[in-house]
């Protein structure tokens, strides 16, 4: 999948731009809806990712783009679900999980990315 950092709160998949969290599921990206997480948002100091949000478990690895200072909290019941699943989590910045996304065939990737903080 064709992947890259532009800067802050921007990045870019197969040529289109983005300035806000996405999901992608086997390739096709939607806008992460943070919601659901928004009532944990007190006891993290950020908007975490939550079990409760729209998280595609379609793979057996699941690529967490962190923000740019891999500030973005992924509450525990996310690495439970991941564990039951039989998913591996790989969170890291985002810049390092677009990196990572360059090497999976566009219908293989899972993710979530953070594009700021």
């Amino acid at each position: 999948m064709k992947a890259r950092w532009i800067a802050f709160g921007e990045i870019e998949l197969e040529g289109r731009r983005y300035t806000h969290d996405i999901v992608i599921e086997a390739g096709r990206v939607e806008k992460r809806s943070k919601k659901p997480s928004k009532a944990d948002r007190g006891q993290f100091g950020h908007t975490p990712l939550s079990a409760r949000e729209n998280i595609p478990w379609g793979g057996s690895r699941l690529i967490i783009g962190t923000g740019e200072s891999g500030m973005l909290p992924i509450m525990p019941a996310v690495w439970a679900e991941a564990e039951q699943r039989r998913v591996e989590i790989v969170a890291v910045p985002t810049e390092e999980a677009l990196r990572l996304l360059r090497d999976v065939k566009a219908k293989d990737v899972y993710a979530v990315v953070h594009v700021t903080c």
